[in-house]
C-alpha cells in the first residue's frame, strides 16, 4: 500500500515539473522569432524606407512574429500558474511575487503587438506614412524594453523558490536570479545609455535554459510534501 501511495503521489509532481519545463522550452524559439529573428531581419536601421519594403516583402512572416509574440504570453501565463503549484509552499510571498511580476509584462506585451499591426495598416499609403510607420515600429522596441524588466523581475522570486525548495539544484536558483539583473539592467541602460552597445543578458540567460532542461529531463529531486498532501486529500 505504502509503495502504490508513493508512485501515484510523486507522478502529479514529476508530470508538473516535466510540463513546466516543456512550456518554458518552448518559450525559447517563439521568443526567438518573434522578438530577434524577424527584427533583425527586416529592420534596417536609419533607413526606414528599406524597412518598409522589407515588411512588405515579407509581411507573412512579420504577421507571424506577431502571433509568435502573442502566443509567447499565453504560454507565460499557464507557465506561471503551473510553477506557483509547484513552488506555492516553498515560501509563498515570493511565489506570489514571481506570478505577479510575469503577469504584469503580459499585458505590457500584447499591448505593444498593436504597434506593429499598425504599421501593417499603414503599407498601403507608402510614401505617406514613413514618418509614423519609423514612429510605430520605434514605439514597439520601447515597448520590448519595457515588458523585459518584468521579464527580469519575476526571474528573482522564481531562483529564489529553486534555491529554497531542496529538490532541484541550488546553483540553477542562482543563474535565475542572475538571469533577472541581467535583463533588468539592460532595459535600464537601454533608456539612459540608448547608444550603450552591450546586451549584459546575453551574458546571464543560461539558467534559463538549464531550469526548464533540468525540470525536462531530470525532473524533481524528491516529491514536494505538500504534492502528497494534496494528493491524499
Amino acid at each position: 500500500m505504502r509503495a502504490q501511495i508513493e508512485i501515484t503521489t510523486f507522478d502529479p509532481a514529476k508530470k508538473l515539473a516535466r510540463l513546466a519545463g516543456l512550456l518554458y522550452l518552448s518559450l525559447i524559439p517563439l521568443g526567438i522569432f518573434g522578438i530577434m529573428y524577424v527584427p533583425s531581419n527586416i529592420i534596417v536601421a536609419d533607413d526606414i524606407s528599406a524597412t518598409i519594403n522589407n515588411i512588405i516583402e515579407n509581411e507573412s512572416l512579420f504577421r507571424w512574429s506577431i502571433i509568435s509574440a502573442m502566443v509567447v504570453q499565453v504560454v507565460n501565463i499557464i507557465l506561471v500558474v503551473l510553477l506557483y503549484k509547484l513552488f506555492k509552499r516553498t515560501n509563498r510571498i515570493m511565489a506570489n511575487l514571481m506570478v505577479i511580476f510575469s503577469l504584469a509584462a503580459v499585458p505590457i506585451a500584447f499591448l505593444n503587438e498593436i504597434n506593429h499591426l499598425a504599421v501593417l495598416l499603414l503599407l498601403d499609403t507608402f510614401n505617406e506614412s514613413q514618418h509614423l510607420i519609423s514612429i510605430f515600429l520605434d514605439l514597439h522596441r520601447h515597448g520590448i524594453i519595457v515588458a523585459q524588466v518584468f521579464w527580469g523581475l519575476w526571474l528573482f522570486p522564481l531562483g529564489y523558490l529553486v534555491y529554497k525548495s531542496g529538490y532541484l539544484p541550488k546553483l540553477i536558483g542562482i543563474l535565475l536570479m542572475i538571469g533577472c539583473v541581467g535583463y533588468v539592467v539592460d532595459s535600464f541602460t537601454l533608456i539612459l545609455l540608448p547608444e550603450f552597445k552591450i546586451t549584459f543578458s546575453e551574458f546571464t540567460f543560461l539558467g534559463e535554459v538549464i531550469f526548464p532542461l533540468w525540470l525536462l529531463i531530470k525532473g524533481i529531486k524528491k516529491q514536494p510534501s505538500w504534492l502528497i498532501t494534496d494528493n491524499i486529500k
